[in-house]
């Protein structure tokens, strides 16, 4: 008997077979191993099935509605990536990168606009480059920058745990970004600046150069992002009416849900991989 046939007419006669297998496989977490055991197959046979299978249409889903995107990127290796944005809870478009670059920003949304998607607002991580380029492009589309984002940049300059005062107050304001709103933000940091001022201005001179610089730079840092930002933090509540989240969590949590099941099969080579993670992108 012809094995290639054999195996031609078994990808034909069962094709639901071969995408209920591969959604087991993919989502359900089951090995080849499992798979094969569960159809009376050779592992061998279902790897094969599984190469030629082709289940992503890569088709733009364009909702009724104008929505909400969110956008973000998340990495599996260093150079390994995919950018994704996401509306009402499902993936619309995503683009493998190896780098995180504005002009794959630009690309995505002038896809999801190409496709007939009305876009209401943009929700993003707070990357400069990508603000500006959305504020310059994209002009009169509210943006709402990722305030689980902002408080991870201010621990990025602060710590968990600062151990100046100050550090501690201006930390202690960054915390409540969820529950606040900009007038009362913006007055804290106000008092807080006005408190510290001095202390911000101490500089240390370097002995060998002569050159004095600031002393506490990451506190200046840490201040100067939530500052700048702040007209973008608040944008959900300025506009109530078109239900913008106030962070990107709905493509961080589903990240961590991919990244998960990636894992169970570690070990695949590279365009298995991207096959399984184009998978997971189109169904969950």
């Amino acid at each position: 008997m012809d094995c290639g046939r054999w195996r031609g007419g078994l990808r034909q006669k069962n094709n639901h077979w071969i995408k209920t297998a591969y959604h087991q496989y993919t989502i359900g977490r089951q090995t080849l191993k499992n798979i094969a055991e569960t159809y009376h197959q050779r592992t061998k046979t279902i790897q094969k099935l599984f190469d030629d299978f082709n289940p992503v249409t890569g088709e733009i889903k364009v909702p009724d509605n104008p929505v909400s995107v969110i956008m973000d990127a998340a990495f599996f290796s260093r150079k390994d990536g995919v950018l994704v944005t996401r509306a009402n809870s499902r993936n619309i478009v995503w683009k493998e990168i190896e780098t995180e670059k504005v002009e794959h920003y630009a690309e995505l949304i002038k896809l999801m606009m190409d496709a007939g998607i009305q876009i209401s607002s943009f929700v993003i991580d707070g990357r400069r480059g990508v603000l500006h380029m959305i504020i310059k492009r994209f002009f009169g589309i509210p943006v709402q920058l990722c305030q689980f984002h902002q408080i991870q940049t201010m621990t990025k300059y602060l710590s968990k745990n600062p151990k100046l005062q100050a550090g501690k107050e201006l930390r202690a304001i960054a915390l409540t970004l969820t529950e606040t709103n900009i007038e009362t933000l913006t007055a804290q940091l106000s008092e807080w600046h006005e408190k510290w001022k001095d202390f911000l201005a101490e500089k240390t001179r370097n002995p060998d150069t002569n050159r004095g610089c600031y002393t506490h730079r990451r506190l200046r840092s840490a201040h100067r992002s939530l500052k700048t930002n702040l007209p973008w933090l608040f944008t959900y509540q300025k506009y109530p009416e078109l239900t913008i989240p106030n962070t990107t969590n709905s493509c961080d949590g589903s990240f961590a849900h991919w990244k998960n099941r990636l894992k169970v099969h570690r070990g695949l080579r590279y365009a298995r991989r991207q096959k399984m993670m184009n998978y997971l992108l189109e169904n969950c």
